[in-house]
């Protein structure tokens, strides 16, 4: 096959500077693009629209190689001889990833010398491809011709493996899966979450890395009386422009109805729409790094968390400093103002990772997202520029301050910001944990802020003596300015007393000890619920006792008399409680007691004093154990259940985990276990379903409950890292560190399934020790998986 130019050139395109996941993310394009055509097209598509990435294996292997595969069309031969060429490109320069046809050759060269290209389409009777090795091919332009047999005449894709990898960018990749699948969920975040497209990188799925912003319902008031406005802490953008003649030769843009283009003299020139689109908004949680605005082309991400909208030159003097007027106040702790705009419309450079700068395009995209002038009101107003109405200007008027409340919508905890938790939220909300995805736990804490707030100014305000109420603190909870007051030596316990110049007393009040309401809703806000220990507790002769019982996060438990406690029980109406838990009490923490053992003992206290029953209070312990607790009882038939319960789930989320690639996780069946789980089959009436055992993940439904141990051993970067099981393996860089996260794993789900394998009531040693395992693989489910 002829492939131009010389195998020296190729190997020069090796040396521009791209980074290995740019490189990936290259050949990733052209799937991506082929997916889209297919879409626009509205035509079924048999298989899905997957791209699979597999990363390069061992360093020491010496067939390592970086493979990319998808389900596309296909291409025929002379197609495929043109894909290959350096410089080559489709005649749609305006609707694709792929835009220069140098990314091809650009990538394969600076990943490794030697690229193969494999391709078929539905019906072709094999692989057809071409293999480019930058050490043999000579300046005769002929590279190999090869092919593949086909298995399956519908089988349809593109397949490109490169070998004889580069060292270094072998070895980043080698250690970066997870990075890689952050970064790519990143730059196809907007092409993953709203097209039918599917990413994978080592097997496991790529999600695309959303913003973590506040709702469209949330706002804040800005100014006061008739001046006050609403300014929503999420605005839509959809600003489109006069619809322009296109030259598919140069990529100029010009007015239409002109017989050739005013820049290169060519005549294929095309009507195309021009339109900038998208959203502007405020992220729930300040970072230093992550905010500014990302610019997509064609649903991919060229620049991420650009801050340059957030920079002023004045254009009457050239000579001027740039100003950044984002983020001014506290600078050190980040910003929050991010957005998402599409510019389909304006050219990208040849590494997509910025815009042409100089194009009108741009320019005119810069000047509606943020207007002509400064974003700083004072300065606008000082050089003459009227109010910033723009889309930027309207959200930096209401929220470039990061004061905690309702104002601008920072959470606090009654007494400031709580930076720190809420960049712990956005964590739990890019990990997937529902209860962070909606921005309710953010709102909660600024409501609970403005509650604090408001309580604690009366409280002051409203001093035990009525004659020597805080004057300051009264004008302050009513909204009023507060004067200036004098200090001098304390006099009373509750206040300290002053004499002016006049001799007249003037009281100062000293700091309030927290109530045990404010206690309570402190530690209610730095907790959450255990379930598992949230219910009845009761016995019939001593009448019951609905409890919550939340794990706190930060704050350790302190009983009346100033004692550290594991467990603290709250009383509240209608035969209620609250059961605070401090996970770090020496109790648990150095001694290894078991939550529910203080709890039972704090409520047993509790139902015995209400009674007036003179049962003892280790005996009403083990009766509440047996009776509202049963599954902590050392009981053979408690443990076995929970065992299976537990392995039938983890047996439904390893089945979903080998959905595609059933027939890898097959091949470590033995042939006595392919017979149970045909056995198990056939007994569940799916007899036909038999016949085409290992076509799906399915049978993992099935299969003996040791083979789960087989499977996670053979095969554990399908189940480890998030997907069944939460401990790392493939993201660890120290293999020894992976092997024994593995065999953690692994050690556990062994006791699980050899308990249900082999029940063994007789012996309480192995059924403590199931139980613990038991309990601690569940701990280590993935959330989500």
């Amino acid at each position: 096959m002829k492939i131009t130019p010389s195998a020296r050139i190729l190997s020069m395109l090796g040396e521009i500077d791209f980074d290995p996941w740019q490189c990936v993310a290259e050949l990733i394009d052209n799937s991506f693009d082929d997916f889209t055509e297919i879409v626009r097209a509205d035509q079924p598509w048999a298989g899905g629209f997957k791209v699979r990435v597999s990363l390069p294996g061992p360093a020491k292997s010496s067939d390592a190689r970086l493979e990319i595969a998808d389900t596309g069309r296909g291409m025929s031969r002379d197609i495929l001889e043109m894909a290959v060429r350096a410089g080559w490109s489709s005649n749609d320069r305006y609707d694709k990833l792929g835009l220069f046809g140098m990314g091809f050759n650009v990538a394969t060269a600076r990943l490794g010398r030697r690229t193969r290209i494999l391709t078929t389409r539905p019906g072709d009777p094999e692989w057809i491809g071409v293999e480019i090795d930058l050490d043999e091919i000579d300046d005769d332009f002929e590279a190999t011709d090869i092919t593949e047999p086909k298995n399956d005449p519908h089988d349809h894709g593109t397949r490109i493996e490169i070998s004889k990898l580069d060292g270094d960018r072998a070895d980043w990749l080698r250690r970066n899966a997870n990075n890689l699948r952050k970064t790519l969920g990143s730059v196809y975040a907007w092409l993953l979450e709203n097209r039918p497209f599917e990413l994978y990188v080592q097997g496991v799925r790529v999600k695309p890395r959303r913003h973590c912003r506040w709702g469209e319902e949330r706002s804040i008031t800005y100014g006061a009386g008739t001046k006050a406005e609403t300014i929503p802490a999420y605005i839509e953008i959809d600003e489109k422009y006069a619809d322009a003649d296109a030259c598919a030769d140069c990529g100029n843009w010009q007015e239409p109805d002109r017989s050739a283009c005013q820049r290169c003299g060519g005549g294929r020139l095309t009507r195309r729409e021009r339109r900038l689109h998208g959203w502007l908004g405020v992220q729930r949680h300040l970072d230093k790094r992550e905010f500014g605005i990302d610019f997509l082309r064609n649903g991919r991400k060229i620049l991420q968390w650009d801050k340059r909208v957030f920079d002023w030159q004045n254009p009457n003097d050239p000579l001027s400093l740039v100003d950044t007027e984002y983020p001014i106040e506290l600078a050190n702790q980040g910003g929050r103002l991010i957005g998402e705009i599409h510019l389909d419309h304006v050219p990208v450079v040849y590494q997509k990772n910025a815009f042409d700068y100089g194009d009108r395009g741009w320019r005119a995209a810069i000047e509606y997202i943020r207007g002509a002038g400064p974003l700083q009101p004072e300065k606008a107003k000082r050089l003459g520029y009227p109010e910033n109405e723009s889309p930027l200007g309207v959200l930096y008027k209401g929220y470039r301050r990061n004061a905690v409340g309702k104002r601008h919508l920072i959470p606090g905890d009654g007494h400031g910001p709580i930076h720190d938790d809420t960049r712990r939220w956005a964590q739990r909300f890019h990990d997937g944990d529902q209860r962070y995805q909606t921005d309710d736990v953010w709102w909660e804490h600024v409501e609970s802020h403005e509650a604090r707030t408001k309580r604690g100014k009366l409280d002051t305000a409203q001093q035990d003596n009525p004659t020597t109420h805080d004057e300051a603190a009264v004008l302050e909870a009513l909204g009023l300015a507060s004067g200036s007051g004098s200090t001098g030596s304390p006099t009373r316990a509750d206040a300290t007393t002053t004499l002016t110049e006049k001799n007249r007393p003037v009281t100062v009040p000293v700091p309030r000890a927290e109530t045990s309401q404010e206690r309570i809703e402190r530690l209610r806000a730095d907790s959450e619920v255990i379930p598992e220990l949230s219910r009845d507790f009761g016995l019939a002769r001593l009448g019951h006792l609905t409890v919550e019982t939340r794990r706190l996060s930060r704050a350790r438990l302190i009983d009346e008399d100033g004692q550290a406690t594991p467990v603290l029980l709250v009383q509240g109406r209608g035969g209620s409680a609250t059961a605070f838990v401090d996970p770090v009490h020496e109790a648990f923490a150095k001694l290894g007691a078991d939550v529910t053992e203080p709890l039972l003992i704090e409520i047993a206290a509790v139902l015995r004093v209400r009674a007036d029953s003179s049962t003892s209070l280790s005996q009403l312990v083990a009766s509440l154990r047996a009776e509202c607790l049963p599954h902590t009882a050392l009981n053979a038939h408690a443990v076995v259940g929970e065992a299976r319960e537990l392995l039938s789930v983890i047996r439904a989320r390893m089945a979903a985990c080998v959905q595609d690639e059933p027939r890898r996780a097959f091949q470590y069946l033995s042939p006595d276990e392919v017979s149970s789980v045909e056995n198990d089959m056939i007994a569940n009436g799916m007899v036909s379903r038999t016949a085409t055992l290992g076509e799906d993940g399915d049978f993992v439904l099935h299969a003996p409950p040791l083979y789960l141990v087989t499977l996670l051993e053979s095969w554990p970067e399908a189940f480890m890292d998030g997907k069944t099981f939460s401990n790392p393996y493939a993201s660890l860089t120290s293999r020894a560190a992976a092997r024994l996260s593995l065999a953690r794993t692994a050690g556990l789900l062994g006791d699980v399934a050899m308990l249900v394998v082999h029940p063994n009531a007789d012996n309480p040693l192995i059924l403590q020790r199931t139980r613990l395992s038991v309990r601690m693989l569940d701990d280590q489910l993935a959330v989500g998986a």
